[in-house]
């Protein structure tokens, strides 16, 4: 971008037009090919949660269970990192590029995970399989709040966050089968199962090339007129399949080009403008990053290690978890939309917290079989499924537009690091030591973090509801 278009004043229509559209094809496209990231993460995360028994079983490898713990965190740790930097991209350099470039990262990183050696070779594997993924992050959710119109926003971004569980029910099964030794041998499943991944991102490659930039993004980068056009041929795609758009005054805003935003004014709209806003974002991502992590990680290795479940039968007990994680955000998402944000999101922190609680307090008593635990993750999880990706919406509806991706990446990252590297290690750690009581005062620690970004949420949360991207953060390049 030349030095007078970083510069220039645009005045545009763009939110209020692509805020009026009807529900239509390019809608349910934006979310069939970038939401289907989530899936493939579902069915990332949830492979390796499943693998975990085959991975200690493994002739070649013989993973322990803080080996397993320790591979959890390099991945998490690339999550972290790889959203950081992504982040940082994507708002330079914009949406569509880096929705390619990290989706090459993890297709090639998974891929070298099938063929992992020893312990170090697979942490590093997996350590980059997060770095794509991370980044992916960033990357789609901007996309995909800056495309949808602002009376769904709330329930598509949390169905689209809750498909992870789409992703993770197809790793469930695929591991039943992969893992099966009439099928497989102990060394070839889990091989097989990391390869499989990277041939559902290649695919993903292609789905993704008709996705047009962010028109957002590019008038705030003085490319006015390249978002004009991309707006008047999605208004076109849906005139042409007979709906009809009016013609109207839309509201207008003025803002100021700008080629970057300095990372200076970024940390200084994070955390001095919005510091209150900061400090809900941090707790919401910190508590449901300890919370989801901690407890899915080492899913697995509680039902071996206390249940005697074989390795292959575990998928059999998450496809009923991965259930119950979708159909929360599918069934109650739509009232974040009309009962309002901060009352549904500090209602699913709090009802999550509690039943963690009172379901921990059941495993430690060996109250449950295999089969009750699982039940009883299922309705934990259907509301925390909700909660969590409600962490994802906040803080990407929340921050100004020019720094959106990296607001995410900050948050993902700093409660990724505070809540979800930690959490798979100490509970790996904890359900070594073979004790039930250890392991029910991690799920207390989980449950008190949970209740506390409940209250946060309800006390200083954003009432974003229905409301247009600019109007619940003024862009920083807006003027008057």
């Amino acid at each position: 971008m030349d030095a007078g278009a970083a510069t220039a004043i645009v005045e545009t229509d763009i939110p209020a037009r692509l805020d009026r559209l009807p529900w239509g094809r390019f809608h349910n496209l934006v979310i069939v090919a970038l939401g289907i990231t989530w899936i493939l993460d579902g069915l990332e995360v949830t492979l390796a949660g499943s693998l975990a028994g085959a991975l200690k079983e493994s002739p070649k490898l013989r993973f322990s269970n803080l080996d397993i713990g320790l591979a959890g965190t390099a991945y998490l740790s690339g999550a972290v990192l790889g959203a950081l930097f992504f982040g940082w991209l994507t708002d330079r350099l914009g949406r569509k590029k880096l929705f390619f470039i990290t989706l090459a990262v993890y297709l090639v990183a998974t891929a070298a995970t099938a063929f992992s050696w020893n312990l170090w070779s697979y942490c590093l594997f997996r350590f980059l399989t997060g770095a794509g993924i991370g980044g992916e992050y960033t990357a789609i959710n901007s996309t995909i709040q800056e495309l949808i119109p602002a009376r769904v926003r709330g329930w598509t971004d949390l169905v689209i966050n809750g498909s992870f569980w789409i992703g993770a029910a197809l790793g469930a099964y695929g591991s039943v089968v992969l893992l099966d030794p009439q099928h497989f041998g102990p060394d070839m499943g889990w091989r097989i199962a990391f390869f499989i991944g990277a041939v559902l991102g290649l695919v993903i490659l292609f789905m993704r090339l008709w996705i047009p930039e962010s028109p957002r993004w590019l008038m705030t980068h003085g490319r006015a007129a390249e978002a004009e056009a991309i707006v008047k041929g999605i208004e076109d795609s849906f005139r042409t399949r007979g709906y009809v758009l009016e013609h109207a005054d839309f509201p207008r805003c003025r803002l100021q080009a700008r080629s970057h935003t300095p990372l200076a004014e970024v940390f200084d709209t994070l955390f001095n403008r919005h510091r209150t806003r900061a400090f809900v974002g941090l707790a919401l991502m910190a508590s449901q990053a300890f919370f989801y992590n901690a407890i899915f990680f080492t899913y697995a290795l509680v039902l071996t290690d206390f249940y005697a479940i074989p390795a292959d039968h575990i998928g059999w007990f998450m496809l009923p978890f991965a259930v119950g994680n979708f159909l929360g955000p599918l069934l109650i998402g739509r009232l974040f939309d009309t009962i309002g944000r901060r009352p549904m999101i500090a209602f699913t922190y709090a009802i999550s917290g509690i039943l963690l609680a009172v379901s921990g307090w059941f495993f430690q008593q060996d109250l449950l079989t295999a089969r009750g635990l699982t039940i009883a993750w299922m309705v934990v999880f259907f509301f925390a499924s909700a909660a969590a990706s409600s962490a994802y919406l906040t803080v990407s509806e929340t921050f100004p537009l020019e720094i959106r991706a990296l607001a995410i990446a900050v948050f993902y990252a700093i409660g990724t690091g505070i809540g979800g590297v930690a959490g798979p290690a100490l509970f790996g750690a904890l359900v070594e030591s073979g004790n039930r009581m250890s392991v029910f005062g991690g799920y207390l620690f989980g449950s008190a973090l949970m209740i506390a970004a409940a209250v946060i949420a309800w006390k200083w949360g954003v009432a974003a509801e229905r409301k247009p991207l600019e109007a619940v953060a003024r862009p920083l390049a807006f003027r008057d």
